[in-house]
């Protein structure tokens, strides 16, 4: 998220996560160009390395070695990142078209997103076929099949190339060693193992006779089913799974870019740049005219710093490199077992020695995204004033509500706060909404309830930031049962050019008012202005017959709660860029992020006819919110651990020490009234949720109802406890 004095002038976006723009992105991290704003759009939040792909099938990685997490390297690299599918490009506005949001504009973008393997125009491929490319799904369906742990299953890999004969021979190696016994069918339409040395080919064919894994050349699949495969030739092979890794097939959306095309890739000259010099594209979408090579790996590595370098060149009208790719490559290609045989030149070497030294490569590259160099933080002003550095703490500021003030100290600076004066304001601090009486009696009369909340941005995604404030800010409306009325937008944006910051207000009021609108509220206006970095606000009401209030709640009641915790803990790891083994934190993240985004319309209007309290789970975390309603109750409550919802990796995080700056602050409104172990689980409990969900306590005997209906929303609401009659007091166990 760039901010502070420089304003952003120029928009670079990096259209795909591939190997180019990955190092590109690093490289941008290292350097960044002031005034510009780097973008990477991708459909998912890590990128698999190619070059491991096979030795993840064959077990000797696990996922989280082999992906490129790009939230961790967008943080590196200053980016903003979005996670969709680019569809299309419109050059003339300078737009790229997106799958799931309204396009994108850029000054200069790059194309780095690979190529497909699925056989479209084969029958059943869609329901019954997997394909090795995008890896991402592939991995994920691998996995799935050999947990299924049949005794003998049967694979089809059609496409004999170096790729398919590597992952014939990592597939059945896989199995052999969880004790199955694999039945592997190779198909190739040609004689196998194209555009390989004589003498390399003769040692891999020797390695697949090796391995039982039959080859049948001179055919292609005709039709695919649930189980056997339908080759042209008639041959009809038993099949549990089913696997293409047949050719290169270029992103059908290319055609349709406007761009010069070969084949269906984009044509690129020595400088990597397109038909149109504002876009340029490396990697296995790239079809370079001025020296064409195969589709391989080695080639978008090494076009990435002529890329980065000519990105720079063209927003500093500099001068641009070309790019001069090597005539031939080594090709290390796995066999299955941790051994290899390379191919360069035609010649042809082999044996345990070369997977080392394959593993040494490939981790070597793994390295640059793993522990990112720590760059220099901007110095503190010299003289200072003694205590500054200590002020400042260790730790940056966290964005949502992990940068709101601790709420003893919200108490503190409120406890001097005059009572409503007015007769029709019935409420105002203690719970989530003011509520004030309107109507007259008898005469349809009811409450309106009234909020406000803003958020400091912690993406530099605009819209979904907007599309996250909305939600949050809507929550005490829903907590409260009302109908939500109409909003007042508060935005400020970072400097940025005028028509940039135009485009960015326009996103934020779109989608705000898209959100607003689905929960039956108007977005009436609001006031804007330009500061450090992005915060979006809102003011709502709503109307109710009656306020549904926090105090209520009765012995016996089921407590239950509407969205998983650890929003707080997850969006600091990723601001720390934190890495843990197994864990890929970009998951993580993209999974906190579309939770945050749920509204909770649905759920408020299933729980408010019935709850006898309800709040929203925000800032404070779940631990003081619930004491809140505890105290306005005169009740006790009693959690079980193991029923509280947790989002992918916050209890992992949480056991690794890492916490929201305001977490320490929720703790302490809890000591002497939070009766539990310590231990992760107990840190998230006073982890702050922003958009969190909402915590309603409702008679015992219709919970069972109340939780299948949410859940039937795709909500993972859970009854997570009971309130008991006694003191204040909150036992979890």
């Amino acid at each position: 998220m760039q901010g502070g004095s420089v304003p952003v002038i120029r928009d670079v976006v990096l259209i795909g996560g591939g190997h180019s723009h990955a190092l590109v992105a690093r490289m941008w991290g290292m350097a960044p160009l002031a005034g510009v704003r780097l973008t990477i759009v991708n459909p998912g939040p890590a990128a698999p390395y190619t070059g491991m792909l096979p030795g993840l099938i064959a077990g000797h990685y696990a996922r989280d070695e082999i992906m490129i997490d790009l939230v961790r390297l967008a943080r590196f690299a200053g980016a903003r990142l979005i996670l969709d599918r680019a569809t299309g490009l419109d050059l003339t506005a300078g737009r790229v078209m997106l799958q799931g949001r309204p396009p994108l504009r850029f000054d200069f973008a790059s194309i780095d997103i690979g190529i497909g393997s699925d056989l479209p125009e084969v029958a059943g491929y869609a329901e019954h076929g997997v394909a090795a490319k995008p890896l991402g799904a592939y991995a994920e369906a691998w996995e799935a099949f050999v947990a299924r742990a049949l005794p003998a299953p049967r694979l089809v890999i059609i496409g004999g190339g170096v790729g398919g004969i590597e992952l014939a021979l990592a597939s059945a190696h896989r199995l052999r060693m969880a004790g199955a016994r694999p039945d592997v069918t190779v198909v190739d339409r040609g004689g196998g193992l194209p555009n390989t040395g004589a003498a390399a080919r003769a040692a891999l064919l020797r390695h697949v006779r090796a391995a039982g894994i039959a080859l049948v050349t001179g055919a292609e699949a005709l039709r695919i089913g649930p189980d056997r495969v339908t080759l042209t030739d008639g041959q009809v092979l038993p099949s549990d799974f089913t696997l293409s890794v047949a050719g290169s097939r270029p992103q059908g959306w290319l055609a349709q870019s406007g761009l010069e095309l070969h084949q269906g890739f984009v044509t690129v000259g020595p400088t990597l740049q397109s038909s149109d010099p504002r876009v340029f594209a490396t990697g296995d979408c790239a079809h370079m005219a001025h020296a064409p090579r195969p589709k391989a790996g080695v080639f978008a590595v090494r076009q990435a710093p002529v890329l980065y370098h000519n990105l720079r060149a063209v927003l500093t009208e500099g001068r641009l490199r070309p790019y001069r790719p090597q005539r031939d490559y080594l090709k290390l290609v796995s066999t299955g077992g941790q051994a290899a045989v390379a191919d360069k030149f035609g010649l042809r070497s082999g044996g345990g020695w070369l997977w080392r030294i394959k593993d040494r490569i490939d981790r070597k590259f793994m390295e640059k995204f793993a522990d990112y160099p720590v760059m220099p933080a901007p110095a503190l002003p010299d003289p200072q004033v003694a205590g500054l550095a200590e002020a400042m703490g260790d730790k940056p500021l966290c964005g949502g509500c992990g940068a709101k003030l601790a709420p003893g100290a919200l108490a503190a600076a409120l406890a001097g706060l005059p009572a409503p004066a007015r007769a029709d304001v019935l409420s105002g601090r203690g719970d989530d909404a003011a509520v004030l009486r309107w109507g007259a009696a008898g005469q349809g009369a009811g409450v309106q309830v009234m909020t406000t909340d803003h958020l400091r941005a912690f993406t530099a995604d605009a819209r979904l930031m907007a599309r996250i404030a909305a939600v949050h800010a809507l929550g005490d409306v829903w907590a409260m049962g009302a109908a939500p009325q109409a909003a007042l937008a508060q935005v400020v944006l970072p400097r940025m050019a005028p028509d940039l910051a135009a485009a960015e207000l326009a996103e934020v009021m779109e989608e705000a008012a898209a959100v607003f609108a689905a929960a039956g509220a108007d977005v009436v206006g609001g006031h804007s202005s330009v500061g450090a970095e992005l915060t979006i606000g809102f003011t709502v009401t709503g109307l109710a017959g009656h306020a549904v209030a926090k105090g209520g709640a009765r012995p016996g009641d089921a407590l239950i709660l509407t969205k998983a915790l650890g929003t707080g803990t997850v969006m600091a790891a990723e601001m720390a860029m934190a890495r843990l083994p197994g864990l890929i934190l970009g998951e993580a993240v993209a999974a906190t992020l579309a939770q945050m985004g749920q509204p909770q319309a649905g759920a408020a209007a299933v729980l408010a006819p019935l709850a006898h309290a309800m709040t929203d789970v925000t800032g404070f975390g779940l631990a003081a919110h619930l004491l809140e309603m505890l105290e306005a109750s005169g009740m006790a409550a009693r959690l079980e651990a193991a029923a509280v919802p947790l989002l992918p990796g916050a209890l992992e995080l949480a056991a690794a020490g890492v916490a929201s700056a305001l977490a320490p602050g929720n703790r302490a409104v809890t000591i002497g009234r939070l009766v539990m172990a310590e231990g992760p689980l107990k840190a998230l409990l006073h982890d702050p949720q922003t958009a969190g969900g909402l915590l309603a306590a409702v008679p015992p005997g219709e919970a069972a109802a109340l939780l299948a209906t949410l859940r039937a929303q795709g909500l993972p609401a859970a009854q997570i406890g009971t309130v008991e009659a006694g003191p204040v007091r909150l036992t979890v166990g």
